[in-house]
């Protein structure tokens, strides 16, 4: 079969190379990269500070939350200023956010993205002030100051008339913000460990029960669901807890999941797992083809009529439909690779693949979770 180039032949060798997935064994994955640790985890920080500094990019008089803010700075400042009174350009409110890490440390450092709430055009020069960042329990857990690095810019003429890149309204301070005060986790005491799934799945979880209490060489570890295991810790474990958590971090495990094709109808993109199965089905898909021509015809009035020239539209539609596609069957259990050859079979595009896998799907031939995104 001749094989021309465009969608047809991506689809195609894409697909091939999904096919030999089939003949490849499974490669394993380490637990920490499909699992963590319960009680080991990222809090969200939060904080609203000012930005200064800026080149008349700032919030208008209108953005009345900005100007009470100044106003209040300044009386901290011992500086007595009325709202009524103040009419700048160069500050901005923002939002604060930032991610305190696990066993952060007073003093450590943290990365802060600064985001604008107001309708400043840019933050470009600008100059956070000290901004406290809060947890949820609205305890203060950093503090926040520095210049900004914008990745974008903006720029107009007198006119009104500007070019802008990116989003110049939002920024980041590298090491911006500094910790001081930590999350109490005292991790030497804990007498279980409790391991989370990144994808809860009931075979995964005993997989990851049986290889902890191989390499540890006793029944440890328990699957309690599919997204949890308990270890429980003895004697000798709790003495040295980095080195356990770390020796059980490295272990292979194969992790399991069910049959899945995702589908995503802006994009024409396929992606089917190598455990998809079918039953028996017969498929046939038709070349339907529909051009639409539009042009424009110009009427002339006869002579010495009191007529006027006048263009009128005119379409031209053509319907073509391939009768030669033949029906192919597919037998019981068939697998990837046979979907696949049936469907590079009848040539059809990534978009009517969309399109023959839902028809499968309602049929109630395909054993898989189809996934629309």
């Amino acid at each position: 079969m001749k094989l021309s180039s465009g969608p047809c032949k991506a689809l195609l060798i894409s697909f091939l190379a999904i096919a030999l997935m089939d003949c490849l064994p499974a490669s394993a994955a380490r637990i920490k990269d499909i699992a963590s640790l319960k009680g080991v985890r990222t809090n969200q920080l939060l904080g609203y500070g000012l930005v200064v500094g800026l080149n008349g990019t700032g919030d208008g008089t209108s953005t009345k939350f900005t100007t009470q803010s100044l106003v209040n700075m300044m009386e901290r400042l011992g500086i007595h200023a009325s709202a009524g009174t103040i009419k700048v350009a160069n500050v901005a409110a923002v939002m604060v956010t930032s991610d305190l890490p696990p066993f952060a440390r007073e003093g450590s450092k943290l990365d802060i993205l600064v985001s604008s709430i107001g309708d400043a055009k840019s933050l470009q020069g600008g100059t956070l002030l000290m901004t406290s960042l809060k947890g949820a329990d609205n305890n203060i857990y950093a503090i926040a100051q520095g210049p900004l690095v914008v990745g974008g810019y903006t720029s107009s003429g007198a006119s009104g008339s500007g070019t802008s890149k990116n989003h110049p309204t939002v920024a980041r301070i590298p090491n911006g913000a500094s910790i001081e005060k930590e999350i109490a986790f005292n991790f030497n005491d804990m007498e279980n460990l409790t391991i989370a799934l990144n994808e809860p799945d009931f075979t995964t979880a005993q997989r990851i029960s049986t290889a902890i209490n191989k390499n540890l060489n006793r029944t440890a570890a328990t699957p309690v669901d599919a997204g949890t295991v308990t270890i429980n810790v003895s004697g000798t474990d709790r003495d040295n807890l980095v080195s356990l958590v770390s020796s059980i971090e490295q272990i292979d495990v194969q992790p399991d999941a069910g049959a899945k094709i995702i589908l995503s109808e802006r994009t024409g993109t396929v992606i089917m797992g190598s455990d998809v199965r079918i039953s028996a089905v017969a498929i046939a898909h038709g070349n339907l083809s529909v051009q639409i021509k539009e042009k424009s015809e110009v009427s002339q009035p006869n002579a010495l009529s009191q007529g006027q020239t006048v263009v009128t539209p005119s379409s031209d539609v053509s319907v073509k439909e391939d009768n030669t596609q033949l029906l192919l069957v597919e037998p019981e259990g068939a697998s990837l690779g046979g979907v696949v050859k049936a469907l590079n079979a009848i040539g059809i595009s990534p978009r009517d693949l969309i399109t023959v896998l839902q028809a499968i799907k309602a049929s109630g031939a395909l054993q898989a979770d189809l996934e629309i995104i």
